[in-house]
């Protein structure tokens, strides 16, 4: 009989602590409920110094429907990173219900490194706005890249300083922006392969063509060495025009695609093309090479080879320069080459921000180029300062090793 009575006290106390549970679920959804539509202007918050009240204040009925509906995060937190308020977008981003998400700190969504770079904005928040790229971590370990608009709300009175923030959820961008990478590397492949064919062409074709016709002018020359006056004149003339046209051809052969690169590496091709340039320009260059332990990959030589080309280009037509160094080397795991010249110099970044000129665009190409081999390319210009192009590339293990 008393092992019923206990039974049943103990089913009655679990009835009654069900009960309270559901109780406080449906409190906890009525002040959700509330806080959405704007019924409330206030949230209670548990910290280490016991609850603290933080008013929402200028949160109209409008506005927090528009930021309910809106197809980005939006949070407001506490000067040390409590999130007050959480919109429905940012809670799916993060794979969180929005009441848990509330009044937990933005911390457990954030890396190491991640929590680190926003605790150093925060503390100038109040100043200026601020931005940052982050990796949000969702509940259940999975990564998404997001941009982050940071600003100070304003007080109205209140000695409590909120935040606001805009979260970006940066996915669809970096697909697209992979997938234009991908199609652009097919766009080089696919133009220097035809290149390639232009190049055999050219020097199979138009060159030994040229070639031979220079052959007859110099007989049509040697039989009129007899004669005087403009046959003469003429002969003589045409040979020269033609050895020009051939020298011409043969240069753009070699820019198209130099063979010395293909079959003596990416040293030999280096000197033949700083030489020419000089020769041509007027322009001294200075070639400075460390023998590197190992052949580079093909695409890493071409590569180089390219921004090589480009650098000189653009010290052609716009550096005004009166030297350049060029300089090859190998940097533990990684080779380098540096192009420095005196010229006038540039603001690398309003250029890169016009990308409508030659110039633009050729370095968005070079570091587009250095960026398909898994290496960087960075630019250091100022007006009347000079320019130096240095990019590094990673080589392959069989490549670091010495012979």
């Amino acid at each position: 009989m008393k092992s019923a009575r206990r039974r049943l006290s103990s089913r009655a106390a679990s009835s009654r602590e069900l009960a309270g549970l559901r109780a406080e679920l449906a409190d906890a959804q009525e002040t959700l409920r509330a806080v959405r539509t704007g019924e409330v202007d206030a949230v209670l918050v548990a910290g280490n110094q016991g609850p603290q009240v933080f008013t929402l204040q200028g949160a109209e009925h409008a506005y927090r429907v528009l930021i309910e509906s809106m197809n980005e995060g939006a949070l407001t937190l506490t000067a040390d990173k409590v999130i007050l308020y959480a919109n429905p977008c940012f809670a799916r981003m993060v794979k969180c219900p929005v009441e848990k998400v509330m009044g937990s700190s933005l911390s457990r969504f954030l890396s190491a490194e991640d929590r680190a770079t926003l605790r150093l904005l925060l503390k100038r928040v109040h100043k200026s706005g601020s931005k940052m790229q982050v990796l949000l971590i969702a509940s259940e370990g999975s990564q998404v890249p997001a941009h982050i608009s940071i600003r100070s709300l304003a007080r109205n009175g209140s000695k409590k300083t909120t935040v606001g923030m805009v979260v970006t959820d940066m996915t669809e961008a970096r697909r697209n922006e992979e997938m234009l990478r991908a199609l652009s590397h097919h766009l080089v492949e696919a133009q220097e392969a035809e290149r390639g064919r232009v190049a055999v062409e050219l020097h199979d074709q138009i060159t030994q063509l040229l070639c031979a016709v220079l052959v007859r002018s110099q007989t049509l020359a040697d039989k009129l060495s007899g004669l005087k006056g403009p046959a003469k004149r003429e002969a003589l003339k045409l040979r020269e025009m033609l050895g020009q046209t051939a020298d011409e051809v043969q240069r753009i052969s070699r820019n198209l695609r130099p063979s010395v690169l293909d079959e003596l590496g990416l040293a030999a091709v280096l000197r033949d093309t700083s030489m020419e340039f000089a020769e041509r320009t007027g322009v001294s260059v200075k070639l400075t090479r460390v023998q590197l332990t190992a052949r580079l990959p093909v695409g890493t030589e071409l590569t180089l080879y390219r921004i090589l080309q480009e650098a000189l280009r653009n010290v052609e037509k716009h550096a005004r320069a009166h030297h350049v160094s060029v300089r090859l080397e190998q940097q533990g795991d990684f080779v380098q080459l540096s192009v420095i010249d005196d010229g006038i110099g540039f603001h690398p970044d309003h250029l890169l921000a016009k990308r409508n000129g030659r110039g633009g665009l050729g370095l968005l190409g070079m570091r587009e180029r250095a960026t398909y081999v898994g290496g960087a390319l960075n630019i250091k210009s100022l007006p009347r300062a000079g320019t130096e192009i240095v990019v590094r590339i990673p080589l392959p293990p069989s490549a670091t090793k010495a012979n």
